[in-house]
C-alpha cells in the first residue's frame, strides 16, 4: 500500500471526545438487519452492498468490482471512494456510523481504528454464523483485527518495514538484526563520511511507528490489552534510550529529527546512509529513481528484515453493524483474502498479502522480490497500541518521544509524561 494510507491514516484520527464518542463493552450490536451472530444468515441479508474505502489512485476497484460481479451477479458491489485524506475517511466512517446508516456495507479500516469503531459497537462481530476461517493469515496480521480478543475485521492487506543498506559498504559483514549491531557497524559510515541510519522521527504518525519499535525490540510494550500504559520498565526505557543516545553521538543524523519516509529515502537514495528502514514500497523507488546510487549500481542495494520488532501497517475490512445485507458482507471478506484476488491486489496496487502461503508464492517472488524479506519483518511485527483512544495515544507519543530525542527532556520525564498523557486518554479525558 502507498505511504499515505499506511501511517498517515493512523496520525490522522480523530479525537473521538470531539466527536461525541464513549468506549462501549467489547460486544457489538448486530445492527439494523442481517441476522444475529449465532444460527444461520437468513436470505433476506444478502443484496448488492457498497463497499468504502479510500481513493483508488492505482486502478485497482475496477479490476475487483469486474471479479466480484462476475462471480456474484446477483449482489453486485459498488466501491465508494473516499478521499486521499486520512482524516475525512476516518471523519466519514464516523459520521456515518454516528447516524447508523445503511449505506455503508462494508469499511476499509486502517488497522488502529479497528478498536476504535468495535469498542463503539459500530462493527458487526466476526462470531457465531459470521465465524471466518482464519488460519492461512499471517499471525500477527490476525491480531490487528480483534477487540478484547474477538474479531471485528478481516485483514486484506497489510505491511512491516524493512531494513533499507549499502550492501556496497557492509561487504561481507552479516547484516545486523538488531539496534546494537546496526550500530556497532556505524564505524563504516563514519569512515565513508556519510550518515549511519535513519528511520521517521518528524513529530507525526511516523514517531509513534519509530519508538513503538525501539521499545517493542528491546523487550518492552507501550500500552496493556486494556489500553494502560506499560511504560515505567526498564525495556521501555532502554527502547528510548536507544534512539536518544544514537542522536545524540551522530549514529542517527541531527537532520533526521525532521525526516517523514520520503526524507529518509531520498537521502538514502543519495548516498548520504549506510542503513534506512522504511515500508517496502519504497523498493521499487529506491531502485529506478534517476539520482538513486542503485539505479546505477543496483548490486548496492540491500534488504533485510527489520532488525528487532517492526510495527505493523496495513488495512483490514470490516461489516458495518447497520447494514442490510450482512450476508454479502460476509462473503466479500472471504473473498478479499483468496489467493486470486489477494494476487490481484499485490499486482495491481502492491498491497503485501495477509496469506502467509503467498510469500512463497514463486511467480509473486519473482516480481516483488522483497516478499521473503517482508515476511520475516511480519513475523516479529506488533501492532501499534491498541486502544479506542488512538488519537490521544499517539499524540503523547509523538509530543514527548520528540522532546527526548531533541534533547528537551530527559528518557525518565519524557516517559512518565506519556504514561500519564495515555492514562488520562485511556480514561476518557
Amino acid at each position: 500500500m502507498r505511504k499515505a494510507m499506511r501511517v498517515a491514516a493512523a496520525g490522522a484520527t480523530l479525537a473521538l471526545t470531539a466527536l461525541g464518542l464513549v468506549a462501549c463493552s467489547s460486544t457489538s450490536s448486530t445492527g439494523s438487519g442481517g441476522g444475529s451472530s449465532s444460527g444461520t444468515i437468513p436470505k433476506s441479508a444478502y443484496g448488492p452492498i457498497t463497499v468504502v474505502v479510500g481513493k483508488d489512485n492505482n486502478g485497482l476497484t475496477p479490476k475487483l468490482k469486474a471479479l466480484w460481479d462476475a462471480k456474484y451477479p446477483k449482489t453486485p458491489v459498488t466501491f465508494k471512494q473516499q478521499s486521499d485524506n486520512a482524516d475525512q475517511q476516518l471523519q466519514d466512517d464516523l459520521l456515518h456510523f454516528q447516524q447508523k446508516s445503511t449505506d455503508y456495507d462494508v469499511v476499509s479500516a486502517d488497522v488502529v481504528w479497528t478498536q476504535q469503531f468495535a469498542s463503539n459497537q459500530y462493527l458487526q462481530p466476526l462470531t457465531g454464523a459470521y465465524k471466518m476461517d482464519q488460519s492461512a493469515i499471517v499471525p500477527a496480521v490476525l491480531n490487528t483485527s480483534k477487540y478484547h480478543n474477538i474479531q471485528y475485521a478481516a485483514p486484506y492487506a497489510t505491511d512491516s518495514q524493512i531494513l533499507f543498506y549499502r550492501k556496497d559498504l557492509l561487504g561481507s559483514k552479516p547484516v545486523p538484526t538488531t539496534y546494537d549491531q546496526l550500530f556497532a557497524d556505524c564505524s563504516i559510515a563514519k569512515a565513508k563520511g556519510i550518515g549511519c541510519y535513519t528511520g521517521q522521527y518528524a513529530k507525526y504518525e511516523g514517531l509513534t511507528v519509530n519508538f513503538s519499535e525501539a521499545v517493542n525490540s528491546a523487550g518492552g510494550t507501550v500500552v496493556d490489552a486494556n489500553g494502560k500504559p506499560t511504560l515505567n520498565t526498564p525495556q521501555a526505557k532502554q527502547g528510548l534510550q536507544t534512539l536518544v543516545t544514537a542522536f545524540k553521538n551522530g549514529n542517527i543524523p541531527p537532520a533526521a529529527i525532521t525526516y517523514q519516509e520520503e526524507d529518509g529515502r531520498q537521502a538514502f537514495e543519495a548516498g548520504k546512509l549506510l542503513f534506512y528502514t522504511n515500508w517496502p514500497y519504497a523498493y521499487s523507488l529506491t531502485r529506478t529513481d534517476g539520482s538513486s546510487f542503485a539505479k546505477k549500481n543496483p548490486s548496492a542495494l540491500g534488504i533485510a528484515a527489520f532488525p528487532g520488532k517492526s510495527s505493523l501497517g496495513g488495512h483490514n475490512l470490516a461489516i458495518s453493524a447497520y447494514s442490510k445485507y450482512k450476508g454479502t458482507d460476509l462473503q466479500f471478506l472471504k473473498w478479499y483474502q483468496t489467493p486470486e484476488v489477494q494476487k490481484v491486489a499485490i499486482q495491481a496496487a502492491s498491497a503485501a498479502p495477509v496469506l502467509t502461503s503467498l510469500y512463497s508464492d514463486p511467480g509473486l517472488r519473482k516480481s516483488f522480490a522483497y516478499l521473503p524479506t517482508l515476511k520475516a519483518s511480519l513475523d516479529n511485527a506488533v501492532a501499534r497500541p491498541a486502544t479506542p483512544y488512538y488519537q490521544s495515544v499517539t499524540t503523547a507519543i509523538q509530543n514527548n518521544a520528540y522532546a527526548a530525542l531533541k534533547g528537551s527532556k530527559s528518557v525518565d520525564q519524557a516517559l512518565s509524561d506519556m504514561s500519564s498523557a495515555i492514562t488520562q486518554a485511556s480514561n476518557g479525558g
